[in-house]
């Protein structure tokens, strides 16, 4: 999709030597291009419409609006121009690779946006309140701080309630219109401790379930997937359908929050609460020792490094010139 989507439109009419004879400037252009507008409309007015194909226009048909490619994704154009450049100049057919010296795109601060205890309390309440269903999933996000994807890419057997285990191996991910099952976005499995709570609620959620497989004549089979809308569960859910209805759910409580902010919620408790580094990475499954955890979450390990403090001096007897205030 980045080759064919954002590389060779803007840059797959030019030779390979004339190309890298400009420099890295063609490629900085292409870049602040692409943060501009992912179409690199430059300012022009045009109708995006629904099919390449001969149609009638409808709705779906609409006004180009120009939507920036993210950061991350123009990084990764940079990745894939680089990559292929250093094996064109090993290969003999360049001798300089001009992305040695281009700027790629700096990556912002991460600024998490959790909700708040009080906030989390409404948004697992009016969950709950709209279906069971629904309930189990918000409150899935909520304890296991997995990613959207992740969670609608779950099977039942990815779900020990036996062992109190949960196993991430797949993420759901969208291109091109369509929905494809990979693996996770660090290429990594991991495998999370659940809580007696969440237990018991996914084993109601399960004979829900198996319970609608049984009026149907069928049977709930360990491939089937943990959320769906289908009865016999054996189609996913829309990601993006589930990022409407949090949207929604969230927009009527009043509440500004996201569905991805969840993540960031329980990453955030999990730090306040004195639990250490490594053990929260590897439940958000970040790479790294605890490197992207330490950069995104850095404010909420001050919090806990308090803490922390104050549990070391409190199991210390005091010098005798110290007394407690008021004493």
């Amino acid at each position: 999709m980045l080759i064919d989507g954002f590389i060779r439109p803007a840059l797959g009419a030019t030779p390979l030597a004339p190309l890298c004879r400009q420099g890295p400037r063609p490629f900085e252009q292409l870049y602040a291009q692409l943060r501009v507008c992912r179409r690199r409309c430059h300012g022009r007015s045009f109708v995006e419409h629904r099919t390449p194909r001969p149609h009638d226009c409808d709705e779906r048909c609409v006004t180009h609006v120009c939507k920036p490619l993210a950061v991350s994704s123009v990084r990764q154009c940079h990745a894939v121009l680089s990559g292929a450049l250093s094996a064109a100049k090993r290969w003999g057919w360049i001798t300089v690779n001009p992305l040695d010296a281009a700027q790629r795109p700096r990556i912002p601060a991460p600024q998490p946006d959790p909700p708040s205890a009080e906030e989390a309390a409404k948004i697992a309440n009016a969950a709950w309140q709209q279906d069971a269903g629904w309930g189990t999933f918000v409150w899935l996000t909520f304890v296991t701080g997995a990613r959207r994807g992740e969670l609608v890419a779950l099977t039942w057997e990815h779900i020990d309630l036996v062992s109190e285990l949960l196993t991430i191996r797949r993420n759901l991910v969208r291109r091109n219109g369509t929905t494809i099952l990979k693996d996770t976005k660090t290429h990594q499995m991991r495998v999370i401790e659940l809580d007696q709570d969440t237990i018991t609620i996914l084993s109601q959620h399960k004979a829900r379930a198996d319970q609608r497989c049984t009026d149907l004549g069928t049977t709930l089979d360990d491939d089937a997937f943990v959320f769906s809308y289908a009865p016999d569960h054996r189609r996913h859910c829309d990601p993006d359908a589930i990022t409407h209805r949090y949207a929604k759910m969230a927009a009527d409580l009043g509440i500004d929050t996201h569905l991805h902010a969840l993540r960031h919620y329980s990453a955030t408790e999990l730090l306040a609460g004195g639990v250490d580094l490594r053990t929260v990475a590897g439940r958000l499954g970040h790479v790294g020792g605890g490197a992207t955890t330490l950069k995104v979450y850095a404010a909420w390990l001050a919090g806990a490094d308090t803490k922390a403090a104050d549990l070391i001096a409190s199991r210390l007897p005091r010098p005798p010139h110290v007394h407690a205030e008021g004493g």
